[in-house]
């Protein structure tokens, strides 16, 4: 799989594609919610779905009083901002 150049909107990426990236970034996919993802770090872990309109990450129990931090990114982001600022972390 060859990916498009990373400032290509996601909306400009095939789903199968899209996977596979989360595939090669750790991410494993849950079972029975097929658009459910799931990452741990050392430093955090998170759940990444893949919604209509945009991705929804929820870093589990990473605020300042262990209350889950929530982040969407719209599809029209480029693959390459929308990496560095989910990967990156809480």
């Amino acid at each position: 799989m060859t990916l498009p150049p990373a400032e290509t909107p996601l909306y400009n990426h095939p789903l199968p594609d899209l996977e596979q990236w989360l595939r090669d970034r750790g991410c494993l996919r849950d079972c029975d919610d097929l658009h459910r993802w799931f990452i741990e770090q050392p430093q955090w872990k998170a759940e990444i779905c893949l919604d209509v309109e945009e991705i929804v990450v929820r870093y589990i129990e990473a605020g300042a009083d262990g209350t889950d931090v929530n982040r969407s990114f719209r599809y029209s982001l480029s693959r390459g901002d929308v990496e560095e600022a989910v990967f990156s972390g809480p």
